[in-house]
């Protein structure tokens, strides 16, 4: 009797952690689909659209990290609108900007990079497309990527997109041949092709939210220097 009452006992005492245990094992199942063979989970149908519609989910994953990049960096920076907000005019041009040109840009040269070294898998073609995508790739991307940030901040002429373009070009490149080596390395060894430009969009949104954040924090700071520069004058002034 003593053996049973103990096994009830084992057997209704609630494991500590159970539920939030339940929680992230449902979540994991609905991400990956590991429910049955016969489920789909969110990132096995992200994967097949990937192959089915490759540009158009490129073009709808990259618009909607842009715009959320905006948004947390703006709310990391405490950038807010006069209205008190984190989401201003610039989030749908960050959209645009990551659905019509940045997605179809990435599409296109990661494409191209792909089909140069399709089959080749020996260290030295590896290594080679490393380099390629450093020199080539990054830079015709970064400088996309930049004009297009010029523009979105209010730039309308030329020579002003082209002082962006050499005043950010060499940090953001200094960013991107640190990074870029190993996301491509890893996307060589453990990624299906199909899925290298949303994994490079997640580098992407993660470096990109770094870099905006800390301009707007730059951006501010002037504010507030150049603010409490005119306050010192007028109370020198009166």
């Amino acid at each position: 009797m003593s053996v049973k009452f103990e096994k009830e006992t084992i057997r209704d005492t609630p494991i500590p952690g159970g539920r939030r245990q339940d929680i992230a094992h449902e979540i994991g199942e609905k991400l990956t689909g590991g429910g049955g063979p016969s489920q789909t989970g969110y990132l096995a149908a992200y994967l097949q659209q990937l192959q089915k519609n490759p540009l158009r989910t490129k073009m709808l994953t990259s618009g909607s990290l842009s715009a959320l990049q905006e948004v947390l960096a703006s709310w990391i920076a405490h950038d807010q609108t006069k209205s008190g907000h984190y989401v201003s005019s610039r989030v749908p041009k960050m959209a645009i900007y990551g659905a019509f040109i940045s997605a179809p840009l990435g599409h296109f040269l990661i494409s191209i990079l792909q089909r140069l070294f399709s089959g080749r898998t020996s260290l030295r073609a590896k290594l080679l497309q490393i380099l390629v995508s450093n020199l080539i790739v990054s830079p015709i991307q970064n400088t996309v990527y930049l004009a297009s940030m010029a523009v979105i901040a209010g730039a309308r002429e030329l020579h002003q997109v082209r002082a962006t373009i050499r005043a950010g070009f060499l940090p953001v490149m200094k960013v991107s041949w640190v990074v870029s080596p190993l996301a491509l390395a890893f996307a060589q060894k453990f990624l299906p092709e199909h899925t290298w430009v949303p994994f490079f969009n997640i580098i992407a949104f993660v470096i990109g939210t770094y870099i905006n954040a800390h301009t707007k924090k730059k951006r501010l700071a002037a504010l507030r220097k150049m603010r409490d520069g005119i306050r010192n004058t007028m109370s020198a002034a009166g």
